[in-house]
């Protein structure tokens, strides 16, 4: 097997990193093209040309630079392998790969492949989830110096500081049987994964491989009620309280009365209005076999075989 090694020097872990994960693969056995995307809008393209001489896709980085990958990624059908080296690494998180780098290396050298499903919003596709409202002002408040000095712990600093700025919306979501919602509320999340924002869980039962979209509107009408439903949030029990309303689909239209951003996996990338929908079994991943992954708390709804 011959990869193209792509990894994001400028990632939390990645310049301090990828000599280990060099060594790792070295150790394996794995041949290998390394080339170094001087920006992520690279990333794609140098998929594209390296297309015809590897057999799959090795990404250093986390969930911005993994997101960046997808297009070329779908173009050619190349499998993906994963070194998690990113902050929050909520995909890799998904699929049960482990942080550990040695360990991240070997779930690509034994080869088990699973495919897995894509969200789409406006033409961009996403992993883990799309969303529009608090999560944007988080996005903005977290600059690679704040994660690169607080890490995991930049995601919570960066809530508390956006949440003062934070001001209800109303939406209108249409869904694809025809059901209409309308909503007063300070974030709408559409997720394909299970986890986002630093092992946040977008439904007790999210899979990235169930075909579905897991939405939730947080319609809070006190700022404590966010702190309440926080430990929700972590497990993905938050659609249980009665000012958030979470459902699942295949497809929605988000409809808001002035045009609001979308972040996707970490970056605005869309504008409302907005069309989503899921891309069912729409690229191969490495992952763990069943027995060396988590797989209660795994974003995989099918068994992973050895």
């Amino acid at each position: 097997m011959k990869a193209l090694l792509l990894v994001n020097r400028q990632s939390r872990k990645g310049q301090d990193k990828l000599e280990e994960a060099i060594d790792q693969l070295r150790k394996s056995g794995l041949e290998w093209i390394e080339a170094t995307p001087k920006s992520p809008d690279m990333i794609a393209d140098l998929i594209r040309q390296h297309r015809d001489e590897v057999d799959c896709v090795i990404v250093g980085g986390g969930d911005g630079t993994l997101n960046a990958a997808i297009p070329g990624l779908v173009e050619t059908q190349l499998p993906l392998g994963i070194l998690p080296l990113g902050t929050a690494n909520d995909l890799a998180r998904t699929l049960g790969i482990p942080n550990d780098l040695a360990e991240a290396c070997q779930v690509i050298t034994h080869r088990r492949t699973t495919p897995i499903d894509l969200g789409c919003v406006n033409g961009k596709y996403f992993f883990n989830v799309a969303s529009i409202g608090l999560s944007v002002q988080i996005t903005r408040k977290l600059s690679k110096d704040t994660k690169q000095k607080w890490g995991i712990f930049a995601y919570p600093i960066a809530a508390l500081q956006a949440l003062r700025h934070s001001r209800p919306f109303r939406a209108d979501l249409i869904l694809d049987n025809g059901e209409h919602r309308r909503v007063k509320t300070i974030q709408i999340a559409v997720g394909n994964g299970r986890y986002y924002g630093g092992g946040m869980t977008v439904a007790s039962d999210a899979a990235i491989d169930d075909q579905q979209l897991d939405v939730y509107s947080l319609n809070l009408k006190h700022w404590w009620q966010l702190f309440a439903i926080l430990p929700g949030m972590r497990s993905g029990d938050h659609t249980s309280w009665s000012f958030v309303d979470g459902f699942s689909c295949r497809e929605v239209r988000i409809q808001t009365r002035r045009r609001l951003p979308i972040n996707t996996d970490g970056e605005i990338t869309a504008h409302t209005p907005a069309e989503f929908r899921v891309v069912p079994q729409a690229l191969n991943v490495f992952v763990p076999a069943i027995e060396n992954a988590a797989q209660s708390s795994s974003g995989l709804k099918s068994q992973v075989s050895p």
